[in-house]
Order: structure tokens, then sequence, then C-alpha cells
């Protein structure tokens, strides 16, 4: 497990990143049995960053909306695409831009 810690998700194949899904989704359920709030919200980003690997960033277009996962009643619009991040905006914010991994995108 070591050596797979130690490679990008960009360098992993499909199987490397489900299984690094996995592992990470185990270290989360257990950081939030003990209650490590903190531990359990950098488990979750790094979750969220492995499975937008395993997404096509050219099924997300520039100008379309979509809802964002675990923030219910936000709604993002995508700008541009760099990699597999969305690069927009929160209708429901200031208008300040962000980035967001992909994987976090679910269309409406």
């Amino acid at each position: 497990m070591e050596k797979m810690q130690q490679k990008r998700y960009s360098e992993m194949t499909e199987y490397e990143l489900k299984q690094e899904i996995a592992h990470l989704t185990e270290k989360a359920r257990k950081a939030e049995q003990m209650g490590m709030v903190n531990e359990l919200a950098v488990y979750e980003r790094k979750i969220a960053m492995a499975k937008a690997y395993l997404l096509n960033p050219e099924d997300f277009r520039p100008g379309d909306i979509y809802e964002i996962d675990g923030d219910p009643g936000s709604v993002f619009k995508i700008r541009y695409l760099n990699g597999v991040f969305a690069w927009g905006y929160r209708l429901t914010g200031d208008g300040s831009e962000e980035a967001l991994p992909i994987s976090l995108l679910i269309k409406p």
C-alpha cells in the first residue's frame, strides 16, 4: 500500500484507483467512528479526488449547471475545465470563482 500512496492519482490504473478509494473509505469510516472530524474531512477530500480520475472530463461542459455532492441546495456553473477540476461559481454564492473535482458534480 505504501507504494500506491506515493503514486499520483493521475498515474494510477482504474484498478489502483478503486483500491485506493476502498482503502481511504475504510480510514474515513474509522475516523468518523472515533469522532476525528478533521481527519474525516481529509479522507473525504482524497476520495473525491481519486473518484474524479475515474471520470471523463469531456462529459462535463462549460456553461452546464450541476448540483454539488455533499452540499444540498447548492448549484455550480462550470466556466471551464482544467484536468479533473471544474472551475466556476456557485449560483447560490457570492459569485467568487472556485474549483471542484468533477466527482462532486451531479447533473440535476
